[in-house]
């Protein structure tokens, strides 16, 4: 009888037991966690000549095999044997965002990338995107692109479409992704695109218009990044959705005893940038709101307005920035994705730094 692997080396855990009878036939295979006593269940062949197990291993385990045969005079041969699985130097899990409970109940707007976000830095960017799967219903060609070192988004050349129905898959469970990280565990996550909500915020008009599957259904004014703080500008997507939240300009470097500094409530809060950019109510600025440019970046609306954007957008859905005297929104500015040209997205694989 044959082993394999039998080179004595740890093993790679997504690799296979075999266990080969070389003259007769199997007449017993046990595979075991040395540590547990859990057995690994695996397939013995029609002709009872091989033995291969079925799930994939454990990391750092040693599993004891126990094997029997008999030749064709019906001579009983026994063998054991100890493989051993590798130990990762790190493990890295691919954690999807937003996670599928957050969204479950109202689905995710037509601007969301789907993203695996992994807890260890990925240093082989493009082996790992081979074992990266997304589907759409109805198909929508899409690409994969590293905003960083653990971050790996999906979109496709333009919004999804309403309706779609993403599905996404790491197949990362063993997988080397370099400077020894290795995947953690596979992972998949399912999301439902509603109704495309997309409001278009123009700086030079002040104006905020909203439009439902193409139909604009509201116009609102607001008032976007003052002169000192100017709003970036492109796409931005709602990343998150709070009913009150405390800005502090702290958070930004202008701390207490400086210029400028402020720390206050503010309500009806949807971000639409990781550097403090939100779509808010603001009672303070409702005199400018229509004419002048005066928020720290931020579009500020007032309070009815306000409440009417925070009862019908939320996470996914988009707000199109222009002629605000801002920087495009960073790609890696949660999500600045949409700035990126699609061709630049196609080749975007081991690009980012």
């Amino acid at each position: 009888m044959a082993v394999a692997p039998d080179g004595g080396q740890p093993i790679n855990p997504t690799t296979p037991i075999t266990v080969t009878a070389t003259a007769g036939t199997l007449s017993e295979v046990t595979v075991t966690n040395a540590a547990t006593g859990r057995q690994v269940p695996g397939t013995l062949s029609a002709d009872r000549t091989s033995w291969r197990s079925s799930q994939p291993l454990e990391y750092a385990t040693s599993y004891r095999v126990a094997a029997k045969a008999k030749n064709a005079i019906g001579r009983s041969t026994e063998k054991d044997a100890t493989v051993t699985t590798l130990t990762p130097a790190k493990r890295a899990y691919a954690n999807v965002v937003p996670g599928p409970n957050v969204v479950q109940a109202t689905g995710i707007g037509v601007g969301q990338p789907m993203v695996f976000q992994f807890t260890a830095p990925v240093a082989n960017k493009a082996e790992v995107v081979k074992h990266l799967e997304a589907t759409t219903d109805p198909p929508q060609p899409g690409a994969w692109y590293w905003v960083d070192d653990r971050n790996v988004h999906y979109r496709a050349q333009s919004y999804w479409q309403p309706g779609t129905t993403i599905r996404i898959t790491a197949h990362v469970f063993g997988l080397d992704m370099g400077n020894g990280v290795y995947g953690a565990e596979d992972n998949t996550a399912t999301y439902k695109v509603h109704d495309a909500w997309i409001a278009k915020a123009d700086g030079r008009t002040e104006q905020l218009q909203i439009f439902d599957n193409g139909q604009m259904v509201k116009a609102m004014p607001m008032s976007l990044g003052a002169p000192g703080f100017p709003t970036h500008e492109g796409p931005h997507v709602i990343s998150d959705k709070q009913p009150s939240i405390i800005m502090d300009s702290c958070s930004y470097g202008v701390c207490p005893g400086q210029p400028g500094y402020y720390r206050e409530k503010v309500d009806l809060d949807l971000r639409i940038s990781n550097d403090g950019e939100f779509v808010h109510s603001a009672p303070w600025s409702v005199g400018q709101q229509g004419n002048s440019n005066v928020s720290h970046g931020c579009v500020n609306l007032s309070p009815d307005n306000a409440q009417w954007f925070f009862d019908h957008f939320g996470i996914g859905d988009v707000v199109e920035i222009t002629n605000s005297g801002g920087q495009p929104l960073p790609v890696w500015d949660t999500y600045g994705d949409w700035e990126v040209p699609w061709d630049q997205w196609q080749a975007g694989v081991g690009q980012a730094k």
